[in-house]
């Protein structure tokens, strides 16, 4: 149900769930990407930085236990809860044997204050014996698998380097599902060549999956990318606060109310960011924006 904050978020679902607030760890397992290795592409997608997506992960060279305890340490200033979790964020994370996967997702749910292993991955690197691991580890703990699609429309596909077709994620979503494993789905607001339309057609595709949640990022251009080259040499408008929320607005709006969103905005490092620099207050980006949502009376799942 969506709630006074007019969209289903990641923390009233988590609350109903488990009865009080469950902070997010991020992990990393020293993996790598096939569009990195030379497997797909050797230079990875045009947005990624060096760390993979998992700037904000733990240091690779500790154990999955270390980490997910020098997390605890970091936040426990500001929440004194037992409930948490395990986000394997960096680059791809399902990229490697089978065995070795094994050992890292166990420990990590073995740790007694481990609620939910999250694993963020591409829809082609989930093979029958990563499914069938993933299905087991569900019926310990509760599993989700992350996909990054970003967009449907192919030709943006291509600029960014994605490196799959629609139909790759497609049959992913399905497999995932047939073993009861809850898929929550990246997509990028403000890419090259896309405008309102296109953005809402990749939300409207969504709705049309058995997918249970929806991570929507604002583009963001990063230093030592490839787009923070393609963005020097041939600029190209981002949008502004407003016309974001304006944006994120219609996509909560065509958003199936049931969809849980995990994220609204994103924020790279700040040291690392280039444009849009707006994003770099995440405190008052989100006050102001649910701010628009009362103002523009926009409710997920509810026309506008």
């Amino acid at each position: 149900m969506v709630d006074l904050n007019r969209y289903y978020s990641l923390n009233d679902y988590l609350k109903q769930t488990y009865g009080e607030k469950v902070y997010k760890i991020s992990l990393n397992a020293g993996m790598t990407c096939p569009n990195r290795d030379g497997t797909v592409g050797s230079r990875g997608c045009i947005f990624c930085s060096a760390g993979g997506s998992g700037d904000f992960a733990a240091d690779k060279n500790l154990s999955v236990t270390e980490q997910l305890e020098q997390g605890r340490a970091r936040i426990a200033g500001k929440y004194n809860g037992s409930s948490y979790i395990a986000y394997f964020q960096a680059y791809t994370n399902t990229y490697a044997p089978t065995a070795h996967l094994r050992n890292i997702f166990t420990e990590a749910l073995r740790h007694p204050n481990i609620r939910i292993l999250d694993i963020a991955t591409r829809p082609d690197c989930l093979e029958p014996d990563v499914l069938e691991l993933l299905e087991d580890l569900n019926r310990i703990k509760p599993v989700w698998v992350e996909l990054g699609l970003q967009t449907i429309h192919p030709e943006t596909a291509a600029f960014i380097r994605r490196g799959y077709e629609l139909p790759v994620f497609a049959k992913a979503v399905q497999n995932l599902r047939a073993r009861r494993i809850p898929v929550i789905v990246h997509t990028i607001l403000g890419l090259p060549g896309e405008d309102l339309a296109h953005q809402l057609a990749t939300v409207r595709y969504l709705n049309t999956l058995d997918i249970q949640g929806v991570k929507f990022q604002l583009l963001h251009i990063l230093k030592h990318t490839d787009l923070a080259l393609y963005y020097q040499e041939h600029p190209f408008r981002l949008p502004d606060m407003e016309e974001y929320f304006h944006i994120l607005g219609r996509c909560l709006c065509t958003l199936r109310p049931d969809l849980v969103v995990h994220r609204l905005t994103g924020d790279g490092p700040k040291s690392l960011l280039i444009a849009p620099l707006w994003t770099g207050n995440k405190r008052q980006v989100l006050n102001r924006l649910h701010a628009y949502l009362q103002e523009h009376d926009i409710w997920q799942g509810k026309e506008c």
